[in-house]
């Protein structure tokens, strides 16, 4: 840390706000800002940019209770510091992203199980629980957690509340708002209030608790979640189905819909998908067909679902397989964590989202940007919500400098475009964070944006939680 860091009057408020927090609450974890916390400046997203600037890292709090988290927000609020809420960090929009003159309140100590009630169907949890750890413990219930993020074993609750991530299967069970009952949040001034209800129903005021699930921690830091629990199915069972060309594959995806089956997940991959994972897990996907759809069935009647499905998919030409139990878990961990990202390349990842029948449309517009701007494009799918995933590379010049050229962000910004005049958003599941507030502001109007400003303002009038991020 430089002299002038130092002596700035910016750490000068941080060193005081890290005396007096550690002087108020004994026991407190408090984390001074330096070398030690630069992983807390940056979530996944933004990880290699931060990591290469060498910066020291904000300032950073572990409470390990609600009244920690109000007493640190309070005392930041008194000093005027600002706040950045953190969960797991696994984030893909740049949205913990922090500041040496910023200070990141981290919920990853916030660990307890508070209850399971199976007759309720409910869950009281904090929102460091992590996704995959939660389904552990509810095994010896008969119960399931139902959003299903890709990064579920890494990803924490409080997190996925922030973005309302939706995952595999999320065709059959929603998203992320469609699990939250109530939370308890703590406010930009330090008090701590409860939203929503434990009841299934219920209509008493505004629906505040849909407001918070995807608010990306710019209006309050939850400390509690009452989560909405299912059974777990009689049976699962995964069905892959291969085509000989991308296009054949996502006429396959209309079939699915208009059959009698409603899966709980059903994954699209195209070519370059395919040969990426074959390339990075050493499989040989591709040899079967040029694109996949992946699918899980579960419940009562496995066998007469598989079968419906099989006559509508080969209908359209797929080569369809009802996989092994162990052949399946495979297939959905190749699902995961497959695809590796190319780092002889320049590359750009999306998130967008558009109706499901506009999923063909969407595929079909990539050979045209391609060719326009001389890059390449896959896309991987939660298609039963029509929700890609698009990676979008271009190769390396001597000529490029430390950034990527002009011509990748406007191929990316291009397809955000389609997936909009589609009737689609330009963020399924990963939130605005940093990286897409530009794309945002293509999709909402000017009245919107100055609406949800103003719901900022009335929460959070000093502007103190999670700067600059998601609106």
């Amino acid at each position: 840390m430089t002299t002038e860091q130092i002596n700035s009057p910016a750490l000068t408020t941080i060193q005081s706000y890290v005396r007096e927090l550690t002087r108020r609450v004994e026991g407190l974890e408090v984390l001074a800002p330096g070398p030690a916390t630069s992983r807390y400046s940056h979530d996944a997203a933004t990880a290699k940019t931060g990591a290469a600037t060498g910066n020291p890292g904000p300032a950073v709090v572990l409470p390990t209770s609600a009244a920690e988290v109000q007493t640190a927000v309070r005392l930041a609020a008194e000093l005027g510091v600002t706040v950045v809420p953190r969960g797991a960090g696994t984030g893909l929009s740049g949205g913990a992203s922090a500041q040496q003159d910023q200070v990141v309140i981290s919920t990853e100590k916030l660990t307890a199980i508070i209850e399971v009630s199976p007759l309720d169907e409910v869950a009281v949890v904090e929102p460091g629980v992590i996704n995959a750890e939660l389904n552990k413990h509810l095994e010896p219930f008969g119960l399931f957690y139902a959003p299903d993020p890709a990064s579920f074993d890494i990803s924490s609750i409080g997190g996925n509340i922030a973005t309302n991530a939706g995952g595999l299967r999320c065709a059959k069970y929603g998203v992320t708002r469609e699990s939250i009952l109530s939370l308890d949040v703590v406010l930009a001034d330090g008090s701590l209030i409860t939203v929503g209800h434990r009841s299934i129903k219920g209509v008493t005021g505004l629906d505040l608790t849909s407001l918070f699930v995807g608010s990306e921690g710019i209006l309050g830091i939850v400390t509690r979640a009452t989560v909405r629990l299912r059974p777990i199915p009689v049976a699962r069972k995964t069905i892959s189905a291969f085509f000989n060309s991308t296009a054949e594959g996502t006429a396959g995806l209309s079939a699915i819909t208009l059959s009698p089956v409603r899966p709980a997940a059903i994954e699209f991959f195209d070519a370059p998908s395919l040969a990426n994972i074959d390339s990075h897990s050493g499989t040989r996907l591709r040899d079967r067909g040029a694109a996949l759809i992946l699918i899980e069935i579960d419940g009562y009647g496995i066998g007469d679902q598989a079968a419906d499905l099989a006559v509508a998919l080969s209908a359209v030409g797929g080569r369809v397989t009802v996989e092994s139990d162990d052949d399946g878990v495979r297939l959905w961990e190749l699902r995961r964590s497959g695809r590796g990202l190319p780092q002889d390349k320049w590359y750009i990842g999306e998130d967008i989202a558009v109706p499901k029948s506009q999923l063909p449309r969407v595929y079909a517009a990539f050979p045209a940007l391609e060719a326009r701007f001389g890059v390449d494009i896959s896309a991987v799918s939660h298609a039963g919500d029509g929700n890609l995933h698009p990676l979008i590379t271009k190769d390396k010049t001597p000529d490029d400098g430390p950034n990527p050229p002009a011509s990748l962000l406007e191929a990316a910004t291009e397809l955000v475009r389609v997936a909009l005049s589609l009737g689609g958003t330009v963020t399924g599941e990963h939130g605005v964070g940093t990286i897409k507030r530009e794309w945002a502001a293509l999709e909402l109007s000017e009245r919107s944006r100055e609406l949800q400003h103003t719901i900022k303002e009335a929460v959070d009038p000093r502007q103190l939680l999670n700067p600059g991020k998601a609106i």
